[in-house]
Parts: C-alpha cells; sequence; structure tokens
C-alpha cells in the first residue's frame, strides 16, 4: 500500500515538473479512451489500465430532478430506489405467480390515492378499509421477494461499492469488480435496463418519505439549503429539490412512474464509463450481446423554462433550533460559456485550501467564522448559482459573515489578481486533475460526466488550457456583471428563542 501511494506521489510530482504537462496528459487521455456507439444508441467510454486485475463500471441515465414537472417532483430519486428491486427474474423466487398479487396491490393503492387526494372530502371509513386491504396484500406478496439480490450477486462475486445516485442533472449507477466476472454486471444491468420490476413500490414511497425527514425536515442545513435553492429558482426546475416536496413524494403514482421509466431509461439516454483491466474489443462484443436488442425510444423532452433574469436581491430566514448558517449564492452561467471558466478561477482564488482568500481573511485573520467556502449548484447542465456557504463563529452574526464576505468580493471587483496568484491557481487544478483520474472510479466518473453535461468527455482536457487563458481583466469584468445584489439570494438561520 506505502508503494502504491508512493509511486502515485511520484507520478504526481514528475508531471508537476513537465512545462505544460496538461497537454502531455491530455494527449494520452485522448488516446487511450475508446468510444463506441451502438445502433440503439447506447454509448461507452472505455479506458484498459492494467495495473490490477479489477474493472470499474458506470452507467449515467441522462435524468435528473431538473427533468421532472409539478407534481411528479421527486420521481427520479423514486425511480433510482425501485430499480434495486429487481426484474422479472432477479427479486423473486417466481414472478408468474408474483404478478396478479403486483396487479391486486398496484388497483387497491391507486383507489386508496385517490381517496386520500380528496383531502377534508374523503371517506374516512373507505380509505381506512383500502389500507387494511393493502397491508393483507403486502403481506401476501411478501414471500415472493429476493430482497436486495442485485447486491447480493454483486457481492458473493468479489464486487463492492454497488451503488446509485440521483442529481439534478442525471443518475448513475456504479459498481467495482473483478475483470473476469464483467459478463455478471452485463447480465444484471441488461436485465436491469430490459426488464425492471417496480415491486415493493408503495412500501419504499414511505421510505423515501422518511429519507426526507432525515435529510430535509430534521436538518437544518438540509432545510436551510432547500429553502435557498427554491427562493433563488423561481421557475426553473432547478428550484425544486432532488428528493421532492413532501405531497408530491406522498402521492407519486406507479404508473406516472413507469412512464417516466420508458420515456428517459433508454439505451439512447445512457452512457457507459468502464475502466480497468479489459479489452475494449472484448467489451463492444460483450455489450452487443447483452443490451444490443434492447430498443431505443424517442429522444425526451429538453428542459424548456429558462429563469427569468433576477431583479432584485432575495432574502430568506429561517428559523430553527440550531446554530446560524449563511449561503449566498449569485445566478451565472454553465459551461462552456467563458464566465463558467472564470468563476472556475474566481472559486479557487476565494476557497481551494487554507491559503485561499476567504479562509485567510474571515477565518484565521478576523475569526468570524468556523468554515467559509465557495461552489456552483445545484447542476451544471443549465444555468445555475455561484455560492459563498459559512458558519458564523460565537459570539459573531451572520450579517457580519455576510459583510466580510462581500469585502472579499469588493476585492475581486476592483483590486487586479496578482499573476502569482492566478499561476497556484493553475498548479493546484493541475494536481487535482491528476489526483482525480488516478482511481478507476475517478476516470470513469469524469468520462461519463463531461460526456452528459457537454456533450464531450474531451471537455475536461482541454479545461485548464482555457484557465490558463483567464487574466486578471477577465475576473473583475465577470465579479462585476454576476456578482451583484440585484442577482443575490441570501439564506440564513437564526436561532430560535
Amino acid at each position: 500500500m506505502r508503494n502504491k501511494f508512493r509511486s502515485i506521489t511520484l507520478l504526481t510530482s514528475f508531471l508537476l515538473s513537465i512545462p505544460h504537462f496538461s497537454s502531455a496528459v491530455s494527449l494520452d487521455i485522448e488516446k487511450r479512451v475508446i468510444e463506441h456507439t451502438f445502433k440503439n444508441g447506447l454509448k461507452v467510454l472505455m479506458m484498459e489500465r492494467h495495473q490490477s486485475a479489477t474493472v470499474t463500471a458506470f452507467i449515467r441515465m441522462n435524468v435528473g430532478s431538473v427533468d421532472e414537472v409539478t407534481g411528479n417532483t421527486g420521481i427520479a430519486h423514486m425511480l433510482e430506489h425501485m430499480l434495486f428491486k429487481g426484474t422479472k427474474t432477479l427479486g423473486t423466487i417466481d414472478y408468474k405467480k408474483e404478478k396478479p398479487i403486483l396487479d391486486e396491490i398496484d388497483k387497491v393503492a391507486a383507489a386508496l390515492d385517490a381517496e386520500n387526494r380528496k383531502g377534508v372530502r374523503m371517506d374516512k371509513a373507505k380509505a381506512g378499509e383500502l389500507k387494511s386491504k393493502l397491508k393483507e396484500l403486502q403481506s401476501k406478496h411478501k414471500p415472493f421477494v429476493v430482497p436486495d439480490e442485485f447486491s447480493q450477486l454483486y457481492a458473493k462475486n468479489g464486487g463492492v461499492g454497488h451503488n446509485a445516485g440521483t442529481g439534478n442533472d442525471g443518475t448513475t449507477y456504479m459498481i467495482h469488480l473483478p475483470a473476469n466476472k464483467l459478463e455478471l454486471w452485463a447480465a444484471i444491468e441488461s436485465d436491469r435496463m430490459r426488464d425492471p420490476v417496480l415491486r415493493e413500490f408503495y412500501a419504499e414511497r414511505d421510505v423515501v418519505m422518511e429519507e426526507r425527514r432525515m435529510r430535509i425536515e430534521n436538518s437544518a442545513g438540509g432545510k436551510l439549503y432547500e429553502q435557498f435553492i427554491s427562493a433563488a429558482f423561481t421557475a426553473h426546475p432547478y428550484g425544486v429539490p432532488i428528493i421532492g416536496w413532501p405531497s408530491d413524494i406522498k402521492n407519486l403514482s406507479k404508473a406516472e412512474t413507469k412512464k417516466f421509466l420508458k420515456t428517459y431509461y433508454s439505451p439512447n439516454n445512457a452512457i457507459m464509463g468502464i475502466v480497468g483491466d479489459i479489452n475494449p474489443d472484448e467489451i463492444i462484443k460483450l455489450i452487443e450481446k447483452y443490451f444490443g436488442d434492447i430498443p431505443s425510444q424517442p429522444k425526451p423532452p429538453p428542459v424548456l423554462t429558462v429563469e427569468p433574469q433576477q431583479a432584485g436581491k432575495r432574502r430568506v430566514e429561517l428559523l430553527h433550533d440550531s446554530e446560524p448558517q449563511l449561503l449566498m449564492g449569485y445566478h451565472k452561467p454553465t459551461l462552456p460559456d467563458h464566465d463558467d471558466y472564470v468563476f472556475d478561477v474566481i472559486d479557487s482564488i476565494l476557497s481551494s485550501g487554507r491559503t485561499s482568500r476567504l479562509y485567510k481573511s474571515i477565518v484565521l485573520k478576523k475569526q468570524l467564522a468556523t468554515d467559509v467556502g465557495t461552489y456552483s449548484a445545484p447542476g451544471s447542465r443549465y444555468s445555475n448559482l455561484f455560492v459563498f456557504s459559512g458558519t458564523p463563529r460565537h459570539p459573531h452574526t451572520v450579517q457580519e459573515l455576510e459583510q466580510a464576505i462581500e469585502e472579499e468580493i469588493e476585492k475581486l471587483k476592483t483590486q487586479p489578481v496578482k499573476k502569482e496568484e492566478l499561476q497556484k491557481v493553475v498548479n493546484q487544478m493541475e494536481a487535482g486533475l491528476v489526483r482525480g483520474l488516478n482511481s478507476n472510479s475517478g476516470m470513469a466518473s469524469k468520462l461519463i460526466y463531461y460526456e452528459a453535461i457537454a456533450g464531450d468527455w474531451k471537455y475536461f482536457l482541454t479545461h485548464i488550457d482555457k484557465i490558463k487563458e483567464i487574466t486578471t481583466e477577465d475576473i473583475m469584468k465577470t465579479a462585476r456583471k454576476y456578482l451583484v445584489n440585484q442577482n443575490k439570494t441570501v439564506a440564513y438561520i437564526k436561532k430560535k428563542q
């Protein structure tokens, strides 16, 4: 293990010693990444790495919470949960016998949902009968279910890290496994794409409601972020929480979820990233064998709503029995807009490490905060926010922290950044690139992410070259254009008395 880390350190040091090393790395990666698109639109990006007999396999579906409509918020996240429940062959002891019970569950649950949606006009006696009937059917169905069979199969065959995640922009399924088990992965994942069965839907809906309570309702930071984002985006679906609004989760329809599945979970809306001990020609044959006959679907509808230009500062106060926190956001363009590159530089200058401006000034010198940072949120497919976050150090207030951050913003607008500081940004990004690409998972995730978001995985290869072109004038101009009160949303926690 020590030798491995030593070799990584030596590699990083060696590359950093090469003038224009990012170009050398880019050329090497560009030659080694193999891409192939199948007849049904499925795209795979591959890279051979033979350091160990392991493979990382990611599948990214180009669908996230940004693709949802009012009334169905949280459906992308719910669908991610459901796709761990199995297929017609996995997750069940006998699908033919299970199917009639599933149909009856759907019928009763749909009637119960319809009754519950009546609100005060609900027939409580009828709802009670339907609820009892649903519970009875779910008990009858339980013996047919094989819980977590996907994960069990992977674990028995040396797989680790079997997981998935839904974001604003996409949903990714991942696994790390021995190279000689890749055909097992292809069999499992093609089955999941071809014949998913949304079993235990209504029980899982309750699980998601509980997840929301834990992550948002009972979390000061989660609640603050949700209110901050919804205040910043009044029209665009970026303002909707990934997990969904409570009333929508409670009423998510299985029929609508199936429709959503058919619309977005198709080969032509998927990108695979496979990195490790592989032979690309063999991988292409393997994927053709297992995924090639899955039909493509019509291209999913684009998000047409554009967030209107903000016309004044917005403020959100959250009363909560917790310590104060601050979030400040400014609307900005996303990649590949030139100003997005400038914000990458601003982000690094302000909050990259303990030598960054915000940390040195606000945390160390003024001791106003225990932490302060910047990042872009909530997604990157569409125009987003440049966010400042921080936690005041007692007895200081969020107002003092906000003022201190604004003072640093004013410096960006009026004081040219020194060349040494710009060079430090480049050095940090180059080192970060090397670190991020050392692992198979780091490489695979970058390939599929930029292929989905930028439309071309090669985006990250040219990123640093673009960063090197950013000037002090670019930084001042961009800060003056976007980091203004008219474009600002502020949210903070005020402790309950």
